[in-house]
């Protein structure tokens, strides 16, 4: 039930934030619906199914407060160090700040995450790079902060 609550919200703002930008709307709808997928999946503490909007090919980036990772398997394994219960990964929330596209089938995401949890909130900033993949939106390189 929260989880389509959730869903509900997610849409609805997707659809405000569209309807104010310009470009491939289908594509960036994609890209959003993606995001939304993972805030839910996220939320329900399930970070393998998070990492279904990455491209899991060992050409994966992650860049974070440790350095740069390489690989869609070792970013995965250290989401799951830095996370390990649902707890410690609270309530995830994602405000883009733009999306827009800078080479044919790639677009350039800027953004913001949150964590409510009970041990202490956290939050920041972030840039994805997403590309058209086999037919699928994937992330190709995230850089969170």
């Amino acid at each position: 039930m929260r989880s389509d609550f959730l869903f509900f919200i997610i849409l609805f703002n997707l659809n405000l934030y569209l309807s104010a930008q310009s470009g491939n709307i289908q594509d960036r709808k994609e890209i959003m619906m993606i995001l939304a997928d993972q805030t839910i999946a996220w939320n329900e503490g399930d970070i393998t199914k998070f990492m279904d909007g990455y491209w899991k090919s060992d050409s994966l980036v992650f860049i974070g407060s440790n350095g740069v990772t390489r690989g869609w398997q070792k970013t995965l394994d250290n989401y799951k160090s830095s996370y390990p219960d649902k707890s410690t990964m609270g309530i995830l929330k994602f405000e883009v700040v733009d999306l827009y596209p800078i080479g044919e089938n790639t677009y350039f995401m800027i953004g913001k995450w949150h964590l409510t949890r009970m041990k202490g909130n956290v939050g920041g900033h972030f840039t994805l790079v997403w590309k058209m993949i086999n037919g699928q939106w994937k992330i190709v390189s995230d850089h969170s902060s």
